[in-house]
């Protein structure tokens, strides 16, 4: 069981700075009790890519006879839907290969997980009236990203409001409260109310995103861009 940490080409932009993300990537044969270890230092998982079977001769190859690397077309159709049902939105995640093993995709052929994921923050929606609930584990503390109070669809928040109150999408105010409130804490709980971020589109029923991090106590806080 390893894992391959590399960067990439996936640039986001800010009004002052250019950075690339890093997407893990992580590998484990198919021994048996292997298990498969996704995590995020800071932010939740998004898996991007999940095979389980060969894709090359070289991964998982050692003293394994050239005969059960000879496939390299081989994969277990619905392997990322499992990934992504057991680890989005998770800060880590386990997954053994017999999970995925619904049924042999390439006999005789020695197989492995191969999945790469990236960390993005967390994201929090609370309607007006309610709380925005953040919670880091243990050891960390919370760093927002973003915070938005309006409205910027007509899906989010709408269950039981008339259509005159969830038409306007183009209502967003951005918001330094929570941050202000939240940041440096290891958990915390914001009201989501007009009176303290003001009314960006009065007679609109809005609701409060936001996006944060989980950092080390000790970690300077993270650019908002990923």
């Amino acid at each position: 069981d390893y894992v391959i940490i590399k960067p990439t080409f996936h640039y986001c932009t800010d009004s002052h700075t250019q950075h690339a993300a890093v997407i893990n990537r992580a590998v484990t044969c198919d021994e048996i009790f292997n298990v498969q270890r996704l995590s995020c230092e800071s932010g939740v998982i998004t898996v991007q890519s999940a095979l389980y079977g060969r894709a090359d001769r070289e991964t998982c190859s050692e003293g394994k006879p050239a005969q059960q690397l000879s496939n390299i077309n081989c994969y277990q159709l619905g392997t990322l839907d499992v990934f992504k049902r057991r680890c989005d939105g998770k800060r880590q995640c386990e997954v053994n290969t017999t999970t995925v093993r619904k049924s042999d995709p390439c006999f005789g052929i020695f197989k492995y997980l191969d999945t790469t994921y990236a960390c993005h923050p967390a994201h929090s929606v609370a309607c007006e009236d309610s709380y925005a609930n953040l919670h880091c584990d243990r050891g960390q503390v919370i760093f927002v990203s973003s915070a938005n109070y309006g409205r910027r669809d007509r899906t989010t928040c709408s269950t039981g409001q008339p259509a005159s109150q969830v038409e306007t999408v183009t209502c967003s105010l951005p918001v330094n409260k929570v941050a202000q409130s939240c940041d440096g804490k290891s958990s915390c709980s914001v009201k989501v109310r007009g009176s303290l971020f003001g009314d960006p589109c009065f007679g609109t029923y809005k609701y409060l995103e936001v996006t944060y991090t989980c950092q080390s106590k000790f970690s300077k806080a993270p650019s908002d861009c990923w």
